[in-house]
C-alpha cells in the first residue's frame, strides 16, 4: 500500500549514503516524492559523484509522483536546503524531510504520519523530529515535548514552516532579541551570538534560522522515547559532522504502538540536558560550562580549515 504523506528527499554527492536512504524511502512506496539536489562545486571528481547521486534517486520504480528541484550550480548547504523545502512547502500542506545521511527505522514513517495528523491543527506544534539523543527515558509515553528543533529526519506543516526566515530579519529589527524568552544567560549568551552570526550570513546553515522561527513562535517539537533516525553522514566527506560524537550512527530503533502523551508540555529535564550537552560551549558563554560539546568544539577547530579549503563548512568562529 502506498504511503500517503510527501517525502522530500535532498541530496548532494554522497551516492552510497543516498542509495541507503532511498531504499529506506522505496520501501514505503510513497505517493508523492520530491527530490532536491544541488550542484557540483569546482573540486575534481564532484561532479561525477553528483551525477552519480543523481541516477540513484531517479529509479523510482513503483507508482509515484515525482517532483524534482535540482540545481545546475553549487548553491551551498544554507541555500540550497532552505530553498528546498521552501519549494517543498509550496507544493505540498506537510512534508517529511530526510536528508542523504539521515536514515530512518522504518518506524519512523509511520510515527511522522500518525502525529502529523494528530497535531494537524494545533500551532503550538511546529515540528515532529525523529531523533533522541537522551540519556533516560523522560516519559512513560512514546514521546515528549520540547522547544529544540533537530533535523536529522523531521516533518513538518506548511503553516509552521511559513513562519521560517533564513535571514532572521526579526532578530535583527529593534527589539527582535525580545521575542524570545530564553532559559538562563548562558542560553542567551549563546544562541544570541549564534543568531547573529546567522543573520551576518557568517554560518553556512540553515537550521539554526529554524530553531528562531520555533522560539519566536513559543513553539514546540515532538520527539520520540526511543531513537528513530541514524545519521550515517560523520566522517572527512560531510559538510558539518566531520568529527564523530556520541550522536554519531546511533541505531535507529522500532518505536512499536504508539502511546499518546496526554501533557502538551515541554519536559525541562530533556531540554535542560539537550543546552548542557549538544549546544551548550564555553565560547559563547560568560560562565563556565557544565559540560563542553565534541561537535561544537569541532566547529571551532574547523575556522582555519575551511579558509583554505574550498568545501563550506559551519563555521562558528570563537570569541576574540
Amino acid at each position: 500500500m502506498a504511503f500517503q504523506v510527501p517525502i522530500l528527499f535532498c541530496v548532494f554527492n554522497r551516492p552510497e549514503h543516498t542509495r541507503r536512504v532511498f531504499d529506506s524511502i522505496r520501501r514505503q512506496r510513497p505517493q508523492t516524492l520530491l527530490l532536491v539536489a544541488d550542484g557540483p562545486r569546482e573540486i575534481p571528481g564532484e561532479s561525477n559523484r553528483v551525477a552519480q547521486t543523481r541516477e540513484i534517486i531517479s529509479k523510482v520504480d513503483w507508482p509515484c509522483e515525482v517532483l524534482t528541484n535540482f540545481s545546475s550550480t553549487n548553491m551551498g548547504c544554507r541555500q540550497r536546503i532552505a530553498t528546498g523545502i521552501n519549494w517543498g512547502f509550496e507544493q505540498c500542506e506537510q512534508l517529511i524531510i530526510l536528508e542523504d545521511d539521515c536514515l530512518p527505522h522504518d518506524s519512523f514513517y509511520g510515527y511522522c504520519e500518525t502525529l502529523l495528523k494528530r497535531f494537524e491543527h494545533n500551532p503550538e506544534v511546529m515540528l515532529i523530529g525523529g531523533n533522541n539523543f537522551q540519556p533516560e527515558r523522560r516519559t512513560p509515553h512514546s514521546y515528549f515535548f520540547s522547544r529544540w528543533a533537530h533535523i536529522w529526519g523531521w516533518a513538518s506543516w506548511r503553516r509552521a514552516w511559513q513562519h521560517y526566515d533564513l535571514e532572521l530579519k526579526d532578530w535583527q529589527s529593534p527589539g527582535g532579541h525580545k521575542q524570545i524568552q530564553f532559559d538562563s544567560k548562558a542560553e542567551s549568551d549563546h544562541w544570541s551570538r549564534v543568531f547573529d552570526l546567522v543573520a551576518d550570513n557568517k554560518i553556512d546553515t540553515w537550521d539554526f534560522s529554524l530553531q528562531h522561527a520555533v522560539w519566536k513562535n513559543d513553539g514546540l517539537a515532538v520527539y520520540p522515547e526511543k531513537n528513530l533516525v541514524s545519521n550515517i553522514g560523520f566522517g572527512p566527506d560531510a559538510t558539518h559532522t566531520i568529527e564523530p560524537t556520541s550522536r554519531s550512527n546511533l541505531p535507529a530503533l522500532d518505536i512499536g504502538e504508539l502511546r499518546h502523551n496526554p501533557m502538551l508540555k515541554r519536559n525541562l529535564l530533556a531540554d535542560r540536558w539537550t543546552f548542557e550537552n549538544v549546544f551548550y560551549d564555553p565560547a559563547f558563554s560568560s560562565k563556565p560550562p557544565r559540560h563542553r560539546t565534541r561537535w561544537f568544539r569541532s566547529l571551532l577547530k574547523s575556522v582555519y580549515e575551511a579558509s583554505v579549503n574550498t568545501a563550506p563548512r559551519r563555521i562558528l568562529p570563537a570569541r576574540t
